[in-house]
């Protein structure tokens, strides 16, 4: 057992870092999601893979332990909403790390409120503007759940809710 003052690390670097291909690819996903770093890019790279393997520890088991505990585990990625309700582990992986970060707050954010850009969608959420469920959330990374998703709005406080209504009236 560790330090529990000590957390541990929740990203793995790439094994060849300086392969062109894969840098082109992450600096294109990281554009495409409004990323900050590569280190967000990372972190979800790990979270996929250890989502994958749990998948493949699911199909290794035997069929009786497998039918109890595949449920729980595709009961939470439906929740989350990385696949639908008729969904296999094959499903599971099959998963890109383009699904993972379609989930995040700030991806969502930019698709229902229309922001132009998903940096313009992580500067609203960092500065507070949004909310989901009554609760202001300014982590962009948020993994945003199904039944969150129709509950996401601007804040009450905010001056873009202003600027919105200055629109209407005109």
């Amino acid at each position: 057992m560790g330090d529990p003052k000590k957390s541990r690390r929740v990203w793995k670097k790439p094994k060849r870092p300086f392969n062109y291909e894969l840098k082109m690819d992450e600096l294109k996903t990281i554009g495409t999601f409004g990323l900050k770093t590569k280190k967000e890019l990372w972190k979800e790279h790990t979270t996929l893979s250890k989502i994958r393997h749990q998948a493949r520890s699911l199909l290794a088991l035997r069929k009786e332990t497998r039918e109890l505990k595949e449920p729980i585990f595709m009961k939470s990625l439906i929740r989350i909403g990385l696949i639908d309700k008729n969904s296999t582990l094959d499903d599971v992986l099959n998963l890109q790390i383009n699904d993972l970060l379609s989930r995040r707050l700030q991806s969502i954010v930019q698709k229902k409120l229309l922001f132009k850009t998903p940096y313009q969608a992580r500067q609203a959420i960092v500065h507070k503007h949004i909310m989901i469920n009554n609760k202001i959330i300014n982590v962009p990374s948020y993994r945003v759940k199904v039944d969150e998703e129709n509950n996401i709005n601007i804040s009450m406080k905010s001056s873009l809710r202003k600027d919105s209504n200055d629109d209407t009236k005109k």
